[in-house]
């Protein structure tokens, strides 16, 4: 039976999906450019707006914030975090510095029910 996901949950995967389709895109336009010249700075920017790679990170990162934020107010409710409040408040408040703690959250709010 497949899981109901909440909007920030679908949200997230299907930008997920799409970030890493325009990865691929992105790689592969990457080893074809390289074979005929120099992958420069300029190069690199180019192919990054050309494959919609910046654009698909952009829009990844929209939904892991979505994510996030949704994920802190639904768990609010748990006694886990009543009990461990300033823990659980003090994690979310590093994610933007601590790159392990804002995937282990992601990870943890795409299990949430």
């Amino acid at each position: 039976m497949n899981k109901i996901l909440a909007k920030p949950q679908v949200d997230y995967q299907r930008a997920k999906a799409k970030f890493e389709e325009k990865s691929q895109v992105m790689q592969k336009r990457i080893e074809e450019t390289r074979v005929l010249r120099e992958i420069t700075q300029e190069v690199m920017e180019e192919l990054v707006q050309e494959t919609g790679f910046h654009d698909a990170f952009n829009a990844l990162t929209i939904a892991e914030n979505e994510l996030i934020s949704w994920s802190h107010t639904t768990i609010k409710r748990e006694k886990t975090y009543l009990d461990n409040k300033d823990s659980f408040d003090r994690m979310y408040q590093n994610l933007d510095t601590n790159p392990q703690a804002r995937a282990t959250i992601i990870d943890l709010a795409m299990r949430i029910r």
